[in-house]
């Protein structure tokens, strides 16, 4: 079964002249269950923005997105954010930790707003990250690399069916990252969860079989090369 199914998608926006860009224009992509695939593409060719349309974040102009079985378009905003929470797990380039929290609870903030609080898998994902002794940190107690950790283990806290990743080593170090992309090529194997990973990397891009090009898939990307 496919855990992520896309179809005629576009989305665009107006220039600062006027003008509507395309950026985004994917005719067919799929994702089964368990399937683990990289997604390279160079700055600026709409990486971010198709793993956030994929996410339910963004609007899309046109198209049609399913997450294991539900099609977004029949969702509400509400029904997109419950779908998100539920089934998707999205390691975001920027963190987004919320700041008032601990490690710890922002770990099981994500887990409350889908299946329920698991305070011994919430520790057991930052003991796997190596913060067995921050469980008690706010992020502005945290190193960059430490807050990119933490994020890692928000993402994976509800046992997603899918998992986005958007440069999740980007501020690690070469050790650290290795060890990110382990945990999640080692729970998404474990858990059956298909994981679309997006990275200009070639160490990261390495530790997968699957390597696509954003301009295999996005037409768009191809007529702004």
């Amino acid at each position: 079964m496919a855990v992520l199914e896309v179809e005629a998608l576009v989305k665009s926006y107006l220039t600062p002249e006027g003008e509507r860009q395309v950026v985004i224009d994917v005719p067919k992509f799929a994702l089964g269950e368990g399937e683990l695939v990289a997604l390279r593409g160079s700055s600026g060719s709409g990486k971010t923005t198709f793993l956030n349309l994929v996410a339910g974040i963004l609007e899309a102009d046109s198209g049609r997105i399913v997450i294991d079985g539900v099609d977004m378009e029949t969702e509400g905003e509400a029904g997109r954010d419950r779908l998100r929470a539920q089934k998707i797990g999205y390691v975001f380039q920027t963190f987004n930790l919320l700041q008032g929290y601990t490690a710890l609870e922002n770990v099981e903030l994500g887990m409350a707003f889908g299946k329920g609080i698991d305070a011994g898998y919430a520790q057991s994902l930052l003991d796997r990250v190596g913060l067995t002794e921050r469980y008690d940190y706010l992020p502005r107690q945290l190193s960059v690399g430490q807050q990119q950790r933490v994020a890692l283990a928000r993402a994976l806290a509800n046992r997603p069916r899918l998992v986005l990743a958007d440069e999740p080593t980007g501020n690690l170090d070469q050790k650290r990252a290795h060890e990110a992309i382990d945990l999640l090529l080692g729970i998404c194997e474990e858990s059956g969860a298909a994981l679309l990973l997006v990275s200009h990397d070639a160490a990261v891009l390495a530790r997968f079989e699957t390597v696509r090009d954003l301009a295999d898939i996005n037409r768009a990307a191809v007529k702004r090369a």
